[in-house]
C-alpha cells in the first residue's frame, strides 16, 4: 500500500473485521496505549465492527493528559511573570491547573507563544534578548529528540536567556506499572507506533516475558489498528508470549539509532510523576549536569511548587485501562471540552475528547 487512504480502505477494513471475528474465540482486553489510536478507533466507529469478546481500554500514552498537575502550575507561575515568555504547545494552552489555566493567563496579558517546531522557541528568544524564554517541554519519546536537539543547538549558539521546563516521560516504565497494578486487567497491548519509529521495540521483550502478555507495535490508521488487533488476538488465542511489529513501514527492531544517542546525551531517567496515577520509578527526563543551565525548574527554583490532585476528576482511573470516559459520572456535564474538569477532555490525544467528539450516544442530549 502505498497512500494514506489505503490504510483506510472500505474493503481491506471489512476483510480485517472478519479476520478477527472468525480468530476470537475468547474474550480478552486489549489496551492501546497512545491517546492518536484512541481517536482513530472512536473516529473510525472501530468499536462497533468488533465482535463483543473483544474490549479495548485506553492507556496513558497522551502526553498532555498524564503532565503533572504540579508542571501545569509551574508553567502558569512563569507565564505569569513579566520578564518570561513562556513558549507552548497549543493542546497545553486549556489544561486546568489546581487554580486556573494558560489560556486565562494569556488572556490576562501573560506572553505566551505557542509553537510548532522548538526550533522556533530559539529564534523568539535571539529577537527577545530583554526578555526569559522557558520552552514548556512535554511528550513521550517522540517529542523529546526535538527538544534535546533545541537545547543543544542553544548551547552551540550560547543563548543564554533560554530554558526548557521538562515534562518528558517514557512508555515502558508506565506499561509496567499497568501490568504490575493488583487491578491490572490488560491482556494485551497495541504499543505506540510512533514511540518505537525512535527508540525501536527491543525494549519491550522483556516487559512481554515478564509479565506474560503479548505487544504489537500498531500504528494509527483503521487498517493500522485492525491489523495490530488480527495480530494481538491471534498470539492471545494460541497463547503465545511475544513482541510483533504491524508497523514495518516505519518501525524496526533497533529503532532511530542517532535520536536515540541524543536522548542519551542530553537526558538521565528519573522517577517521574504521573496526572492522575501517581509516581512512576525511571519514567520521566531530567536534564543531564552539563545542561542544567538550560533547566528551568533549577533556574527559577520551582522545585517547590507541589499540587494535590483533585478527586472529582477520574482521569488517573481512565488513562490506566480502569474506566471508560462514558463511565464517569461527570462526563459531558460537570466536565465538557469548555470547562474541563481533567487534561484528557481537553487534548486532541485525550480519551475523554474522543468519546466527547465522536461517541454522539454517550453525550447529553443537550450536545447532540
Amino acid at each position: 500500500m502505498k497512500y494514506i487512504d489505503d490504510y483506510r480502505d472500505k474493503d481491506l477494513v471489512e476483510k480485517l473485521v472478519k479476520k478477527i471475528t472468525d480468530s476470537c474465540f475468547n474474550p480478552w482486553t486489549i489496551m492501546e496505549i497512545c491517546g492518536g489510536q484512541t481517536h482513530s478507533i472512536m473516529k473510525y466507529n472501530l468499536l462497533e465492527l468488533l465482535p463483543s469478546k473483544i474490549n479495548l481500554v485506553h492507556g496513558p500514552g497522551c502526553p498532555v493528559c498524564v503532565t503533572p498537575l504540579e508542571f501545569i502550575d509551574k508553567a502558569i507561575y512563569l507565564a505569569s511573570r513579566k520578564d518570561i515568555i513562556l513558549a507552548s504547545f497549543g493542546d497545553m494552552m486549556r489544561v486546568p491547573g489546581s487554580q486556573t489555566d494558560l489560556m486565562s493567563i494569556k488572556a490576562k496579558g501573560g506572553d505566551i507563544r505557542m509553537f510548532y517546531s522548538p526550533l522556533e522557541v530559539l529564534k523568539i528568544a535571539v529577537d527577545h534578548p530583554d526578555k526569559k524564554v522557558v520552552l514548556f517541554a512535554v511528550g513521550f519519546e517522540t517529542t523529546a529528540p526535538a527538544i534535546a536537539l533545541t537545547i543543544k543547538q542553544a548551547k552551540i549558539q550560547d543563548i543564554g536567556n533560554f530554558s526548557v521546563l521538562c515534562s518528558h516521560v517514557l512508555v515502558p516504565p508506565a506499561m509496567e506499572a499497568i501490568l504490575s497494578s493488583p487491578s491490572n486487567k490488560i491482556q494485551g497491548f497495541l504499543a505506540a507506533g510512533h514511540v518505537c519509529t525512535i527508540m525501536g521495540y527491543h525494549q519491550y521483550h522483556p516487559i512481554s516475558q515478564k509479565y506474560k502478555v503479548p505487544i504489537v507495535v500498531t500504528g494509527f490508521e483503521p487498517v493500522d489498528i485492525l491489523m495490530g488487533i488480527y495480530q494481538t488476538i491471534h498470539l492471545l488465542e494460541h497463547y503465545e508470549v511475544k513482541v510483533e511489529n504491524a508497523y514495518s513501514r516505519l518501525v524496526t527492531e533497533a529503532g532511530n539509532l542517532p535520536a536515540q544517542r541524543l536522548l542519551e546525551e542530553l537526558f538521565e531517567p528519573v522517577d517521574r510523576k504521573w496526572r492522575g496515577i501517581g509516581t512512576i520509578p525511571q519514567s520521566g527526563l531530567l536534564l543531564r549536569r552539563e545542561y542544567w543551565n538550560f533547566d528551568a525548574d533549577r533556574i527559577f527554583q520551582l522545585e517547590d511548587i507541589r499540587t494535590n490532585e483533585a478527586n472529582e476528576c477520574i482521569a488517573g482511573q481512565v488513562l490506566q485501562g480502569l474506566q471508560k470516559p462514558n463511565q464517569c459520572e461527570a462526563f459531558g456535564n460537570l466536565c465538557t471540552p469548555e470547562k474541563p474538569l481533567g487534561a484528557p477532555m481537553v487534548s486532541s490525544e485525550g480519551a475523554c475528547a474522543a468519546y466527547y467528539r465522536y461517541s454522539g450516544n454517550n453525550k447529553p442530549k443537550a450536545h447532540v
